[in-house]
């Protein structure tokens, strides 16, 4: 019947250290207690036990001792751990000399606690090992968001060779409760075999981050989304390595758009963007002048302020710093840097959609030939946003192989993008709360629901609400900002809804002896 007993400690639902030691005791009528190499209790209360006997049992010098002491009678049993330097001690101290019933008992539960102590440390040598996996794969993302491909193949190379043998990869970021978020992360590992990059994203509790160059990783993680409740897909286009920050952005962007459709599934690509709608030489043109005051920074301290600020535009600073693996005052200050070079002021939403789309057309956009759209001089009339230069008519977009730069007047004035304009926010028409009257002014508050309602003449929790019923409207978050709400500025912009920001751009170069400037030796 004991031996029944016993081993019901062995099933999974039973293996507890402490119920087996308690239950040693009830058996022999007697103390029990399970102690490492150390002293340490281990389970059961803790009994006085001669420290030199206890040496010679975990050093291997015995296996066993009894001893009598002031009328009670102590035997003590080795119990080896196979992942530990020294061996545990298993003690039962009690008022009856040991028979050999109790002896029996003794001795067979030392082997069951031997098993699960085995169990128990394997167990944790898992957990400990998975952890260290999954460090590194964050430390991978980390190299990739910062465009360290060099560092990020070396350091995947020695546990995933050929994982990031490739020039280009997709994002894609599935969304899941925090609760579920470890199982669904394993899932995703089964699911791409472990030939793509997961990673437990550090800023979302909820969120896994898969990089992969296989186009067959994209259909097998649908599949994953389709079987599973309340879970959600997010992907980007093709991008290089380098731009792993941008296609980040695009699925996060993609999963706002995931939540909205019935597969719960959605691309970058499948929706259109503004900036698509817009003359890719006028517009890289124009980003690259607008982000002229940069280029004479050393190359790895623009890399890193362009990609603080592009991620740092679409989250919180909280949120970004998890996501680089620095501190928030680090991304705080680097954004402040930019603010600075470029002599704008990053409260205002239109200046924060317009830089956004300048970033994300510098990371987006493909590379043009050598030697064509040469940069106009930093003084050049039409720099400032908005501005119309004194070459073509008002409104022209060129700029790349035209008289002058280009302008975000006249990439804005394209009858492509005024027509999409027109019709996102034409939606919103059909709301007898004037939702887009609402909309208009709470972005041009900053997006503060407060302004916004003293503008209005109506309470702040009527603003918050007309701006969450546009969000399905306009298949957009908006409230959470990032991609979705610039572009929805923009839109605003492109209707004459609102007023262009006025500032630096082009006309602004980092002077000699400014502490960005690149000192050339």
């Amino acid at each position: 019947m004991w031996a029944e007993e016993l081993l019901e400690h062995l099933r999974p639902a039973g293996r507890d250290l402490g119920r087996v030691v308690a239950w040693l005791a009830d058996a022999t009528r007697a103390v029990a207690t399970l102690q490492d190499g150390s002293g340490a209790v281990l389970a059961g209360p803790r009994i006085p036990l001669d420290e030199d006997l206890v040496a010679d049992i975990t050093a291997g010098r015995i296996a066993s001792a009894a001893r009598q002491d002031r009328g009670r009678h102590l035997r003590l049993v080795r119990v080896d751990r196979p992942h530990a330097p020294r061996a545990a001690v298993l003690a039962v101290s009690r008022d009856a000399p040991f028979d050999r019933h109790a002896s029996e008992i003794l001795a067979r539960t030392a082997q069951v606690v031997e098993l699960l102590l085995a169990a128990h440390e394997s167990t944790v040598t898992g957990r400990r090992l998975r952890r260290a996996t999954s460090d590194l794969r964050l430390a991978i993302l980390q190299l990739l968001m910062v465009e360290d491909t060099v560092a990020a193949r070396r350091v995947a190379a020695g546990l995933w060779p050929g994982l990031l043998d490739t020039d280009t990869a997709c994002v894609y970021v599935v969304e899941s409760s925090p609760e579920d978020r470890d199982r669904l992360a394993e899932e995703c590992l089964g699911t791409t075999e472990e030939r793509a990059l997961v990673v437990r994203c550090p800023a979302m509790d909820g969120h896994v981050i898969v990089v992969t160059p296989e186009e067959s990783t994209g259909r097998a993680l649908r599949s994953l989304v389709a079987r599973r409740p309340d879970t959600f897909l997010g992907g980007s286009t093709r991008q290089s390595l380098a731009r792993t920050a941008a296609a980040y952005g695009q699925a996060v962007s993609a999963l706002a758009v995931a939540r909205f459709r019935p597969d719960k599934a959605a691309v970058y690509a499948e929706r259109t963007h503004p900036e698509r709608l817009m003359d890719p030489a006028a517009l890289r043109d124009w980003a690259r002048h607008l982000l002229r005051p940069l280029d004479e920074l050393a190359h790895h301290t623009r890399a890193e302020l362009l990609v603080t600020t592009r991620l740092g535009l679409e989250f919180t600073a909280v949120s970004t710093a998890k996501v680089l693996g620095v501190s928030r005052n680090t991304v705080r200050a680097r954004m402040e840097r930019v603010e600075s070079l470029l002599r704008t002021d990053f409260a205002d939403l239109t200046v924060r959609a317009v830089v956004h789309l300048a970033l994300s057309a510098q990371a987006a956009l493909p590379e043009e030939p050598a030697g064509a759209g040469q940069p106009d001089p930093a003084g050049a009339p039409g720099a400032r946003f908005g501005q119309p230069t004194p070459s073509g008519p008002a409104g022209a977009g060129t700029g790349a192989g035209g008289t002058g730069p280009a302008r975000l007047a006249g990439l804005l004035a394209g009858p492509a993008l005024r027509t999409w304009a027109h019709d996102l926010l034409g939606r919103l028409d059909q709301d007898a709360r004037a939702l887009r009257r609402t909309l208009r002014t709470w972005i041009a508050a900053g997006g503060n629901a407060e302004r916004a309602a003293q503008a209005l003449g109506v309470h702040a929790q009527t603003v918050r609400e007309h701006v969450r019923s546009a969000e399905p409207v306009l298949e957009r978050q908006l409230l959470a900002g990032g991609s979705d709400l610039y572009e929805v500025v923009l839109a605003h912009l492109s209707a004459g809804d609102l007023d262009q920001p006025l500032l630096p751009g082009a006309d602004h170069r980092t002077k000699p002896g400014h502490p960005d400037a690149v000192v050339h030796g």
